[in-house]
């Protein structure tokens, strides 16, 4: 049991770290937000189904099959995490990866709001105190996107924040859907949506973007999908936020290195406030569960 938990938290960590790379290979790609969205997702179907093919995961849970209802909130999921997946992507071509991803990490406490009003889950004092704090980050970030006239960005950063936050609702409102069916789901629709994009705007096929692109979709996407589904079955949810905040560290860092994009002072201690603010909550709610 300790050996599989020690499993699902390095599965967890690694996902994190992979995700945190999306700033830095959309920076590189230079086609259409829409096209970087939905080339990256078919790859990552793909793979995923590939995966579950492989595995012989192809059965659900004591070989029922999907009904009508199931159907819907695997597509009501779906179309939430690929509405999140599109505003990152066209968030960090309109604005710094640092306000991208700080603003998108506000998505815990939108869900904390989203399931009292939906789920009736009450928010606790600590939701109310992360939410001052989140607010006053989102304040200093987006006082640097509108000195740098990149205040559409940060919005459509919020935005994706928003969506991600109702995927995770919705997941809750149905905890025994498979987290992988909806990866796949989202990523499906995500790249039919993103197929008018391709005779619009035509994509440069050159070699940088190209790989770009398939690392995004198998690797970025796909590899870490399938490692969060594999480890938020055998850990805590409030355990895997935890371990993701490597992720919005780790994803200006590496636009930084090779790019060279600063963020700004403001960006910095508005997100220092974000992140703050979710492991607070995180932490404290670790904490009441075990007492």
């Amino acid at each position: 049991m300790k050996e599989h938990r020690m499993a699902a938290q390095g599965a967890i960590f690694l996902c994190a770290v992979l995700w945190s790379t999306s700033g830095l290979f959309i920076k590189l790609v230079d086609w259409h937000p829409m096209a970087i969205a939905g080339g990256r997702s078919a790859l990552a179907a793909a793979f995923l189904l590939a995966v579950r093919f492989f595995a012989g995961r192809t059965k659900r849970r004591n070989n029922a099959k999907m009904t009508p209802k199931d159907f819907l909130v695997l597509s009501a999921c779906g179309l939430c995490y690929a509405a999140t997946m599109i505003l990152f992507v066209i968030a960090n071509k309109l604005t710094a990866s640092a306000n991208a991803i700080l603003l998108q990490y506000t998505a815990p406490v939108w869900a904390a709001l989203l399931g009292w009003f939906f789920l009736r889950e009450r928010p606790r004092w600590e939701h109310w105190c992360a939410l001052a704090l989140v607010s006053l980050g989102m304040l200093l970030v987006f006082s640097s996107g509108l000195a740098a006239g990149s205040m559409l960005g940060d919005v459509v950063a919020l935005l994706s924040g928003l969506t991600f936050a109702a995927n995770s609702v919705a997941m809750r409102a149905r905890k025994d859907s498979n987290p992988a069916d909806i990866f796949i789901f989202s990523h499906l629709e995500c790249a039919l949506f993103s197929i008018p994009f391709f005779f619009l705007h035509p994509p440069s096929m050159t070699a940088n973007n190209v790989l770009s692109i398939v690392f995004m979709g198998i690797i970025q996407i796909g590899m870490a999908s399938a490692l969060f589904a594999y480890g938020i079955k055998r850990v805590s949810a409030i355990q895997a936020m935890l371990i993701a905040t490597i992720e919005p560290v780790l994803n200006p860092v590496w636009v930084l290195l090779v790019v060279g994009e600063k963020p700004s002072v403001s960006v910095l201690a508005g997100g220092c406030l974000i992140v703050g603010a979710v492991l607070f909550t995180s932490m404290l709610s670790t904490l009441r569960r075990r007492n």
